[in-house]
């Protein structure tokens, strides 16, 4: 699974999602991209989960990008633990991602196998998605 081999801090704070995504929303490598239309926090498992999904569909044809990369550590609690005593450790790793971005990409392939496979993936998203092409995106 994708995880920073070192950050310059082991805690972050929570955050807000808020507003569009100004970067990574256009189609930059591939034909057939998978795009996020709502927020959300997409873990490395979901990540992982979804590119599975895609490279077995897609067979060895074509190559694929993933776009989103997860860089943000998300800290948990023991179970069963007083209040106070500081924050948890980290747990997991996730991908902050807005509507408009562009979490994968396919090209190699044709458009019918591409947008099978990205259906496959968007099963995976904690987000709804929607496939688009470069040429009618």
């Amino acid at each position: 699974m994708l995880s920073p081999k070192r950050t310059k801090f082991r805690k972050q704070h929570r955050g807000r999602l808020r507003g569009i995504s100004s970067r990574g929303n256009c189609i930059s490598f591939g034909r057939f991209a998978l795009q996020a239309l709502e927020p959300a926090w997409v873990t490395a498992r979901q990540i992982e989960a979804g590119r599975r999904a895609i490279t077995r569909y897609a067979r060895r044809g074509g190559k694929l990008w993933i776009r989103i990369y997860p860089d943000k550590p998300i800290t948990m609690r023991p179970a069963e633990t007083r209040m106070g005593s500081g924050k948890g450790s980290p747990e997991y790793w996730v991908s902050v991602v807005k509507p408009g971005r562009i979490i994968y990409e396919i090209g190699g392939v044709s458009a019918d196998v591409a947008t099978a496979a990205m259906k496959m993936a968007s099963y995976k998203m904690p987000v709804h998605t929607r496939i688009i092409d470069r040429i009618g995106s």
